[in-house]
C-alpha cells in the first residue's frame, strides 16, 4: 500500500518526540511532564486505530503486509529500514498504543525522578512498537535489544523490594535469549543472503552448512524467554513482583507478546517444517506450563506474584494454540495474546491501587476492602472473571478459539489429550481467582482500612477503559479474529497440513 504519510514511522517514534520534547522542557512543572507524555501516547494510539480503521479486510489482503514502509538502511548487508503490518502484527500495535496510554495515567502520581521516569517509559514503547512493526531481521533485532535498557532502569530505580536482583535478573536471561537469537540471524543471513522476513517465508534450504533445526532452536530459545516457556520463566515473578505498577501493566500486556508474535512471525513462517517436526515436544511443554503456572499460582501470598504466575499459566495456552498449528488455534492464540494483554494489565492495575490505598500486597493482611473500595472491587472482579473464562469476556473468546483448533489438530498425535489436559488450567484458574477475591474484598472489614479511598478520577478513567476493550472483544471478538485471519491463513498454509 503506497501511502504519502508514513503512519507506521509516526506511531513508533511518536513516543521518541515525547521523550525529547520532555528531555527539553526547562524546568518542567510535574503537570506539564505528565500532559506531555499523555499527549503523545495518545497521538500514538490515535493513528494506530486510524491504521486499524483502514486496513484492507477483503479476501486480496490474505497474506498481505499493509502501510508498507521500505527504505536501504544498511546497502553492504543488504538491510533495509522495512516496516509492515499484517492481520498478525496489527493487533498488537493496537495493544501496546492503547497500553502505553494507560500506563501514563497508572503513572500519574509517580514523584520520583519524575522526568527520568517518562523518558524510559516512552523509549519502551518505542521500542515495542517497533519489533512488531519490522520486516528486516536486523531492524527487528535492534528493537527487540532497544527494549532492555529503558525496562532494566525502570524496574532498578522505581521499583520496590529485590528490585536489583530482578532488574539483574531479567537483564541476564534476555540476553542470553538475545544472543542465541542473534546466531539464528547471523546464520540465516549468511546462508541466504537475506534479511527480509518476506522473502524467507518458507525457507527450503538443501544441505545448509548449519542444520535448520539449530537455527530454529537458536531463534526459539530466545523467544521462550520472553514468552516465558516453563522453565524458562523463573525472571518473571521476581520482575513483575519488585515492577513499578506500569512497569507490570506493560511487561504483562505487550513485553510478554514480542515472544509469541516472534514465534509466529520467524519461527512457524520461515521454518514451518521444523515447527511442524517439534510440535510435539513444544506442545508438551505449553500443557505443562498452564498446569506448572496455575498450581504454583494457588500457593502464592503476594498479589502481585499471584498475578505473575497466572501470566505463566496463560501464557501456556498461547504456546498450545501456535503449535497445534491449525489456522484456528494459531488465531486463537493471536486473540489470547492481545485478551492477556489487556485483562492481566487491568489485573496488576488493579493490585496497584490496591496497594497505594492500603500499602499493603499480602492476601493474610487484606480482607473486607469492598465496603471502602466499591468501585474497585467490581473492577477488579470483573478482571478476574476475565481471567478464569467468563463468557462475554476476552478471555472466553480467545481460549475457546484456541481449545476449539487445539482439539481439531493434526499436527500431533494425542492432540485431544493434551488440550483437555489445558482445559483443567481454567479449573485452577478459577480457584485462585475466586480465593484471592474472597481474602482481599470479603470477610469481616479490618479496622486498620476504615477511611481508604475508592479509586479517584484519573484511576477510573484507565480502569474504566480496559473493561472496555475487554468487554468489547469478549461480546464481538470478530472485531480482530477478522484482521487476525488474514495474517495467520498464509503461514499456517506454509505449514501444509
Amino acid at each position: 500500500m503506497d501511502l504519502d504519510f508514513s503512519y507506521l514511522t509516526a506511531i513508533i517514534f511518536l513516543p521518541i518526540v515525547g521523550m525529547i520534547v520532555i528531555a527539553l522542557l526547562r524546568d518542567p512543572q510535574p503537570k506539564t511532564i505528565r500532559l506531555t507524555a499523555l499527549a503523545f501516547t495518545l497521538a500514538s494510539f490515535a493513528l494506530s486505530i486510524a491504521v486499524f480503521c483502514l486496513f484492507d479486510r477483503s479476501g486480496g489482503a490474505v497474506g498481505q503486509m499493509q502501510f508498507e514502509e521500505k527504505l536501504s538502511w544498511i546497502p553492504a548487508i543488504n538491510a533495509f529500514y522495512h516496516l509492515g503490518v499484517d492481520g498478525l502484527s496489527l493487533p498488537m500495535v493496537v495493544l501496546m498504543t492503547f497500553l502505553g496510554v494507560l500506563t501514563v495515567l497508572v503513572s500519574w502520581k509517580i514523584e520520583l525522578r519524575l522526568r527520568e521516569y517518562f523518558i524510559w517509559l516512552l523509549l519502551l514503547e518505542t521500542s515495542i512498537l517497533g519489533v512488531f512493526c519490522s520486516l528486516d531481521l536486523i531492524l527487528f533485532f535492534l528493537f527487540w535489544e532497544l527494549e532492555l535498557i529503558p525496562m532494566y532502569f525502570l524496574i532498578s530505580i522505581w521499583g520496590s523490594g529485590r528490585k536489583e536482583y530482578a532488574a539483574n535478573k531479567y537483564l541476564i536471561y534476555t540476553l542470553v535469549g538475545s544472543a542465541m537469537m542473534l546466531a539464528g540471524i547471523l546464520s540465516i543471513y549468511f546462508i541466504t543472503g537475506s534479511l527480509s522476513m518476506m522473502e524467507l517465508a518458507g525457507l527450503a534450504l538443501a544441505a545448509p552448512a548449519i542444520p535448520l533445526t539449530a537455527m530454529f532452536f537458536l531463534l526459539l530459545t530466545g523467544f521462550a524467554i520472553k514468552l516465558p516457556v516453563f522453565p524458562l520463566h523463573t525472571w518473571l515473578p521476581d520482575a513483575h513482583t519488585n515492577a513499578p505498577t506500569a512497569v507490570s501493566v506493560i511487561l504483562a500486556g505487550a513485553l510478554l507478546k514480542m515472544g509469541g508474535y516472534g514465534m509466529i512471525r520467524l519461527c512457524v513462517t520461515i521454518f514451518p517444517e521444523v515447527a511442524l517436526r517439534y510440535a510435539p515436544l513444544l506442545v508438551v511443554l505449553a500443557v505443562v506450563g498452564v498446569l506448572y503456572g496455575a498450581a504454583v499460582t494457588l500457593r502464592q501470598k503476594d498479589l502481585k506474584r499471584l498475578i505473575a504466575y497466572s501470566s505463566v499459566s496463560h501464557m501456556g495456552y498461547v504456546l498450545l494454540g501456535i503449535f497445534a498449528l491449525n489456522q484456528i488455534s494459531v488465531t486463537g492464540a493471536t486473540l489470547q495474546m492481545f485478551s492477556h494483554g489487556i485483562i492481566t494489565g487491568l489485573l496488576f492495575a488493579m493490585v496497584g491501587l490496591v496497594y497505594d490505598k492500603t500499602h499493603e500486597r499480602n492476601l493474610d493482611n487484606l480482607g473486607g476492602l469492598a465496603r471502602q473500595m466499591p468501585v474497585i472491587v467490581v473492577v477488579f472482579s470483573i478482571a478476574g472473571l476475565a481471567s478464569l473464562c467468563l463468557p462475554g469476556t476476552s478471555g472466553f473468546a480467545a481460549e475457546f478459539i484456541i481449545f476449539i483448533g487445539s482439539f481439531s489438530s493434526v499436527a500431533v498425535s494425542g492432540m485431544q489429550v493434551y488440550t483437555l489436559l489445558g482445559v483443567l488450567g481454567i479449573v485452577l484458574t478459577a480457584g485462585y481467582i475466586l480465593w484471592m477475591l474472597q481474602q482481599v474484598f470479603y470477610g469481616e472489614p479490618l479496622e486498620k482500612f476504615d477511611g481508604v479511598p475508592d479509586a479517584d478520577s484519573i484511576e477510573k478513567v484507565c480502569i474504566f477503559s480496559f473493561v472496555g476493550a475487554i468487554m468489547l472483544v469478549g461480546l464481538y471478538p470478530a472485531v480482530l479474529t477478522d484482521v487476525i485471519r488474514l495474517g495467520v491463513e498464509p503461514i499456517i498454509g506454509l505449514v501444509g497440513l
